[in-house]
């Protein structure tokens, strides 16, 4: 009952076009009110503050502030240039660029919709230069960004680490399998899509022609050289990883490829403020939310309720796969992680899921959650950029969305794809 009129003020507040963490901030402060009288307002801003300040979340505006650096010193370009010389020859060869190109720029990002404003603004006009329809370039760039919250490092996951005491490290080493089923996947799809539509290939494959490409890009690939091999070998934590990722693209970006002036560095820093905020504001608020939750024991009683209808690992995975689906349909993947988890992990522990495992489920889930109307940010920055209907846009990315649920039904249900990498070099 109590979830029930949380979640219905919650709603009413976000439909009258309330910020979604404003909508929690006023829902957890009338909560707590209600429960425990106005005096308990008074450590309102304590928690507020102690739910933004821990440690490990230090990594989102370091890693969103790496990725607007390298959207301002043609990394980008670099990098599409490169991808079009290794796939281009593929017929809907731009296609299959912005898929490989979303696959490079997710090891540096982090984030599925700095991937698409940064490389929709570059592939989306060519492809419709090309030839592609309007809605099959939007779709393309849409759903290639969701490698961005499969693939290390991942805002997402460091969202759920910091949530439920699992390891960063961890989950970033389980989300390299699955990235790359997923990207061949959706290759697979684009490959159909190019025969529907009669789309072109691009130029023909030419080694001469990779190696100029390799060469551009050089540096920008030693990028997530630097930041993956420094965080997997242990060398650095993935807090301190995220600082090597700004610290790398100013010397790549600034000194190795002269492309960072003051303004640009000035417009990437002012990028990486606004959605750091937006990021942390949710985070803050959130975290008074579940400290009242956690005072009523609401998650233990969700956990009690649901493991009263089974207690099967298996039918818990698909009651929570259908939970987090219809979830990602209303929240933004920080705002969701950090509501929903809280809620369900005494559930998961309860049955013995793997909470690393459960990481990718969820990361999954909401990556999906990113491309479904009506919430739909990643979708909704590739509609405007191609200034394309959402509507008619779904129609195709439909296709590609059932390849990223054939991979979230594997990942579930085949623990060994996320988790294979991860027991090789952690147990």
């Amino acid at each position: 009952m109590i979830l029930a009129l949380l979640l219905l003020a919650l709603i009413a507040l976000v439909l009258i076009d309330v910020p979604i963490a404003i909508a929690l901030g006023i829902t957890a402060v009338v909560a707590t009110a209600l429960a425990r009288g106005g005096e308990a307002l008074a450590n309102v801003a304590i928690v507020l503050f102690d739910g933004a300040a821990e440690f490990p979340l230090i990594a989102v505006p370091l890693f969103v502030l790496a990725g607007a650096i390298m959207n301002a010193t043609g990394i980008s370009r670099r990098l599409v240039a490169l991808a079009a010389a290794l796939f281009g020859f593929i017929r809907g060869g731009l296609a299959m660029v912005s898929i490989g190109t979303s696959l490079f720029f997710a090891e540096i990002s982090g984030s599925a919709v700095a991937d698409v404003a940064a490389l929709g603004s570059i592939l989306i006009p060519q492809m419709r230069a090309k030839g592609y329809p309007n809605t099959v370039a939007a779709a393309v760039c849409s759903s290639a960004a969701t490698l961005a919250v499969i693939i290390p490092p991942s805002i997402p996951m460091i969202l759920y680490a910091a949530m439920s005491g699992s390891s960063v490290v961890q989950l970033f080493v389980a989300g390299v399998v699955p990235g790359l089923i997923g990207a061949a996947a959706m290759m697979g799809v684009a490959y159909g899509l190019a025969h529907r539509y009669n789309l072109p290939a691009e130029e023909a494959f030419q080694l001469r022609r990779v190696a100029a490409a390799l060469k551009h890009a050089g540096w920008a690939l030693l990028l997530p050289v630097i930041i993956l091999g420094g965080i997997f070998s242990g060398w650095v934590t993935a807090t301190e990883g995220a600082a090597l990722a700004v610290l790398a693209s100013l010397v790549v970006g600034g000194g190795l490829y002269r492309e960072l002036d003051w303004p640009r560095l000035r417009a990437a820093i002012m990028e990486g403020g606004v959605q750091t905020a937006v990021v942390m504001l949710l985070v803050a608020t959130s975290a008074l939310l579940g400290e009242y939750l956690t005072e009523v024991q609401l998650p233990q009683r969700v956990a009690e309720a649901i493991v009263g209808l089974t207690a099967n690992p298996l039918a818990v995975l698909a009651l929570l796969n259908v939970f987090f689906l219809a979830v990602g349909l209303f929240l933004h993947s920080a705002a969701a992680i950090i509501l929903v988890v809280p809620i369900v992990m005494p559930l998961v522990q309860a049955v013995g899921i793997d909470p690393v495992h459960f990481g990718l489920i969820v990361t999954l889930n909401l990556g999906i959650g990113q491309q479904t109307p009506p919430v739909a940010s990643v979708l909704i920055t590739a509609c405007a950029i191609a200034r394309a209907d959402i509507w008619e846009v779904s129609k195709v990315n439909v296709r590609f969305i059932a390849a990223l649920l054939a991979v979230l039904l594997l990942v579930t249900y085949v623990p060994a794809v996320p988790m294979a990498l991860v027991n090789l070099l952690y147990h």
